[in-house]
Protein backbone atom coordinates (compact mmCIF):
# COMPACT_ATOMS: atom_id res chain seq x y z
CA UNK A 1 0.00 0.00 0.00
CA UNK A 2 2.89 2.48 0.94
CA UNK A 3 4.64 1.88 -2.30
CA UNK A 4 1.30 2.62 -4.52
CA UNK A 5 0.81 5.63 -2.02
CA UNK A 6 4.46 6.82 -2.71
CA UNK A 7 3.93 6.37 -6.69
CA UNK A 8 0.56 8.67 -6.72
CA UNK A 9 2.36 11.24 -5.19
CA UNK A 10 4.70 11.02 -7.53
CA UNK A 11 2.59 11.27 -10.34
CA UNK A 12 0.77 13.76 -9.02
CA UNK A 13 4.55 16.13 -8.05
CA UNK A 14 5.53 15.61 -11.45
CA UNK A 15 2.08 16.60 -12.87
CA UNK A 16 1.87 19.47 -10.89
CA UNK A 17 5.53 20.59 -11.53
CA UNK A 18 4.41 20.58 -15.21
CA UNK A 19 1.82 22.11 -14.69
CA UNK A 20 3.28 24.85 -12.55
CA UNK A 21 5.92 25.25 -15.18
CA UNK A 22 3.20 25.96 -18.38
CA UNK A 23 1.78 28.60 -16.47
CA UNK A 24 4.77 30.69 -15.81
CA UNK A 25 6.11 30.43 -19.06
CA UNK A 26 2.69 31.31 -20.47
CA UNK A 27 2.47 34.32 -17.71
CA UNK A 28 5.87 34.91 -18.60
CA UNK A 29 5.81 35.21 -22.42
CA UNK A 30 2.93 37.56 -22.11
CA UNK A 31 5.35 40.50 -21.36
CA UNK A 32 7.74 39.29 -24.13
CA UNK A 33 8.75 41.87 -26.97
CA UNK A 34 6.24 40.31 -29.70
CA UNK A 35 3.60 42.76 -31.03
CA UNK A 36 0.12 42.20 -31.55
CA UNK A 37 0.20 42.73 -35.20
CA UNK A 38 2.77 39.62 -35.50
CA UNK A 39 0.91 37.50 -33.08
CA UNK A 40 -1.82 37.83 -35.10
CA UNK A 41 -0.35 36.58 -38.13
CA UNK A 42 0.37 33.83 -36.26
CA UNK A 43 -1.88 31.15 -37.76
CA UNK A 44 -0.66 32.28 -41.49
CA UNK A 45 2.99 31.00 -40.24
CA UNK A 46 3.98 27.57 -40.72
CA UNK A 47 6.80 28.74 -38.39
CA UNK A 48 3.47 28.39 -36.00
CA UNK A 49 2.54 24.96 -37.17
CA UNK A 50 6.39 23.32 -35.84
CA UNK A 51 6.15 25.29 -33.10
CA UNK A 52 2.92 23.62 -31.88
CA UNK A 53 4.10 20.84 -32.88
CA UNK A 54 6.85 20.57 -31.19
CA UNK A 55 5.50 22.38 -27.68
CA UNK A 56 2.55 19.89 -27.58
CA UNK A 57 4.57 16.61 -28.65
CA UNK A 58 6.65 17.38 -25.35
CA UNK A 59 3.72 18.24 -23.48
CA UNK A 60 2.12 14.91 -24.37
CA UNK A 61 5.44 13.05 -23.94
CA UNK A 62 6.13 14.23 -20.62
CA UNK A 63 2.20 13.56 -19.93
CA UNK A 64 2.74 9.80 -20.69
CA UNK A 65 5.91 9.77 -18.78
CA UNK A 66 3.64 10.84 -15.49
CA UNK A 67 1.04 7.81 -16.27
CA UNK A 68 2.71 5.45 -17.36
CA UNK A 69 2.05 1.52 -16.10
CA UNK A 70 -1.44 2.90 -16.30
CA UNK A 71 -1.83 5.21 -18.81
CA UNK A 72 -5.78 3.85 -19.82
CA UNK A 73 -6.86 4.52 -16.32
CA UNK A 74 -5.87 7.78 -15.74
CA UNK A 75 -6.21 9.31 -19.05
CA UNK A 76 -9.53 7.90 -19.34
CA UNK A 77 -9.20 6.40 -22.23
CA UNK A 78 -12.49 4.36 -22.69
CA UNK A 79 -16.09 4.90 -23.83
CA UNK A 80 -18.49 7.24 -22.26
CA UNK A 81 -21.46 5.50 -19.86
CA UNK A 82 -23.51 7.56 -22.48
CA UNK A 83 -22.78 9.89 -25.99
CA UNK A 84 -26.43 10.84 -25.53
CA UNK A 85 -25.98 12.55 -22.07
CA UNK A 86 -22.71 13.42 -22.89
CA UNK A 87 -23.78 15.24 -25.89
CA UNK A 88 -26.37 16.89 -23.78
CA UNK A 89 -23.92 18.40 -21.55
CA UNK A 90 -21.54 19.31 -24.44
CA UNK A 91 -24.38 21.71 -25.58
CA UNK A 92 -24.91 23.02 -22.35
CA UNK A 93 -21.37 24.00 -21.93
CA UNK A 94 -20.87 25.23 -25.06
CA UNK A 95 -23.68 27.87 -24.81
CA UNK A 96 -22.72 28.66 -21.32
CA UNK A 97 -19.18 29.48 -22.20
CA UNK A 98 -20.58 32.16 -25.04
CA UNK A 99 -22.98 33.73 -22.88
CA UNK A 100 -20.38 34.32 -20.32
CA UNK A 101 -18.19 35.71 -23.25
CA UNK A 102 -21.12 37.73 -24.09
CA UNK A 103 -21.51 39.04 -20.74
CA UNK A 104 -17.68 40.46 -19.98
CA UNK A 105 -17.78 41.91 -23.53
CA UNK A 106 -20.37 43.77 -22.46
CA UNK A 107 -18.71 45.12 -19.53
CA UNK A 108 -15.55 46.20 -21.97
CA UNK A 109 -13.50 42.91 -21.19
CA UNK A 110 -12.12 41.60 -24.51
CA UNK A 111 -11.47 38.20 -23.72
CA UNK A 112 -11.90 36.72 -27.23
CA UNK A 113 -9.36 39.04 -28.52
CA UNK A 114 -6.68 38.74 -25.55
CA UNK A 115 -4.51 36.03 -26.59
CA UNK A 116 -4.31 37.66 -30.02
CA UNK A 117 -3.38 34.57 -31.94
CA UNK A 118 -6.64 34.07 -34.11
CA UNK A 119 -6.17 36.47 -37.38
CA UNK A 120 -8.65 39.69 -37.87
CA UNK A 121 -9.78 38.72 -41.19
CA UNK A 122 -9.04 35.93 -44.10
CA UNK A 123 -6.14 36.16 -46.44
CA UNK A 124 -6.90 33.61 -49.29
CA UNK A 125 -3.19 33.68 -50.32
CA UNK A 126 -2.54 32.31 -47.40
CA UNK A 127 -4.67 29.13 -47.00
CA UNK A 128 -2.08 26.19 -46.71
CA UNK A 129 -0.60 27.41 -43.65
CA UNK A 130 -3.95 28.42 -41.90
CA UNK A 131 -5.26 25.33 -42.61
CA UNK A 132 -2.23 22.96 -41.21
CA UNK A 133 -2.59 25.69 -37.63
CA UNK A 134 -6.40 25.05 -38.11
CA UNK A 135 -5.73 21.42 -37.81
CA UNK A 136 -3.35 21.76 -35.02
CA UNK A 137 -5.99 23.97 -33.25
CA UNK A 138 -8.63 21.62 -33.48
CA UNK A 139 -7.37 18.36 -32.87
CA UNK A 140 -3.57 18.76 -31.44
CA UNK A 141 -4.10 20.80 -29.06
CA UNK A 142 -7.24 20.05 -27.73
CA UNK A 143 -5.98 15.99 -27.85
CA UNK A 144 -2.89 16.73 -25.37
CA UNK A 145 -4.69 19.25 -23.29
CA UNK A 146 -7.51 17.51 -22.68
CA UNK A 147 -5.28 14.16 -21.54
CA UNK A 148 -3.06 16.62 -19.54
CA UNK A 149 -6.02 18.01 -17.40
CA UNK A 150 -9.49 15.93 -17.84
CA UNK A 151 -7.23 13.01 -17.94
CA UNK A 152 -4.27 12.79 -15.58
CA UNK A 153 -4.99 16.02 -13.79
CA UNK A 154 -8.65 14.71 -13.06
CA UNK A 155 -7.57 11.08 -12.01
CA UNK A 156 -4.63 12.27 -9.98
CA UNK A 157 -6.86 15.15 -8.03
CA UNK A 158 -9.95 12.69 -7.95
CA UNK A 159 -7.96 11.04 -4.63
CA UNK A 160 -9.86 14.14 -2.79
CA UNK A 161 -13.18 13.89 -4.46
CA UNK A 162 -14.94 14.51 -7.27
CA UNK A 163 -15.17 18.47 -6.51
CA UNK A 164 -11.31 19.07 -5.46
CA UNK A 165 -10.88 17.08 -9.67
CA UNK A 166 -13.52 19.28 -11.16
CA UNK A 167 -12.14 22.90 -9.54
CA UNK A 168 -8.62 21.95 -9.51
CA UNK A 169 -8.34 21.20 -12.98
CA UNK A 170 -10.32 23.87 -14.03
CA UNK A 171 -8.50 26.35 -12.16
CA UNK A 172 -5.93 25.57 -13.11
CA UNK A 173 -6.37 24.58 -16.83
CA UNK A 174 -7.43 28.18 -16.81
CA UNK A 175 -4.26 29.69 -15.05
CA UNK A 176 -2.17 27.59 -17.78
CA UNK A 177 -3.32 29.94 -20.80
CA UNK A 178 -0.91 32.75 -19.54
CA UNK A 179 -3.94 35.12 -19.89
CA UNK A 180 -5.93 37.66 -16.99
CA UNK A 181 -9.14 39.29 -19.28
CA UNK A 182 -9.86 35.86 -20.40
CA UNK A 183 -9.18 33.50 -17.33
CA UNK A 184 -12.68 33.67 -15.95
CA UNK A 185 -13.83 32.51 -18.97
CA UNK A 186 -11.14 29.94 -19.40
CA UNK A 187 -12.22 28.28 -15.84
CA UNK A 188 -15.65 28.31 -16.43
CA UNK A 189 -14.61 26.37 -19.60
CA UNK A 190 -12.27 23.93 -17.66
CA UNK A 191 -14.43 23.19 -15.00
CA UNK A 192 -17.29 22.14 -17.19
CA UNK A 193 -14.72 20.26 -19.80
CA UNK A 194 -14.06 17.97 -16.20
CA UNK A 195 -17.59 18.09 -15.61
CA UNK A 196 -18.38 16.16 -18.81
CA UNK A 197 -15.30 14.20 -17.88
CA UNK A 198 -16.54 13.35 -14.31
CA UNK A 199 -20.13 12.67 -15.99
CA UNK A 200 -19.15 10.85 -18.56
CA UNK A 201 -16.48 9.22 -17.11
CA UNK A 202 -14.52 9.16 -20.36
CA UNK A 203 -11.94 11.79 -21.80
CA UNK A 204 -13.28 11.36 -25.62
CA UNK A 205 -16.34 13.85 -24.93
CA UNK A 206 -13.81 16.72 -23.65
CA UNK A 207 -11.29 16.44 -26.37
CA UNK A 208 -14.54 16.44 -28.84
CA UNK A 209 -16.19 19.45 -26.93
CA UNK A 210 -12.60 21.19 -26.93
CA UNK A 211 -11.77 20.82 -30.49
CA UNK A 212 -15.57 22.24 -31.63
CA UNK A 213 -15.13 24.73 -29.37
CA UNK A 214 -12.01 25.78 -30.75
CA UNK A 215 -13.18 25.77 -34.06
CA UNK A 216 -15.86 27.38 -33.95
CA UNK A 217 -14.35 30.41 -31.98
CA UNK A 218 -11.00 30.55 -34.92
CA UNK A 219 -13.86 30.45 -37.54
CA UNK A 220 -15.95 33.21 -35.85
CA UNK A 221 -13.13 35.24 -35.59
CA UNK A 222 -11.82 34.78 -39.54
CA UNK A 223 -15.87 35.36 -41.22
CA UNK A 224 -16.59 38.37 -38.37
CA UNK A 225 -13.18 40.03 -38.63
CA UNK A 226 -11.93 42.29 -40.94
CA UNK A 227 -11.15 40.89 -44.55
CA UNK A 228 -7.95 40.89 -45.86
CA UNK A 229 -8.18 39.28 -48.99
Amino acid sequence: MEAAERRVDGRLSGWLSLVGALIVLNYAARYGTETETVTREAFYRWATVVGAGVQFGIMLGLTLLIVRGAVTDLLALRRPRSWKKAAGIMLGVFVGVFVLSGILSALGLRPGEEQGLAPAGWDSSRAAPFAANFVVAVALVPLVEELLFRGAGFSLLARWGRGAAIVGTGVLFGLGHGLLEALPILIAFGVGLAWLRDRSDSVYPPILLHGIFNGVSLIAAVTLGDRVS
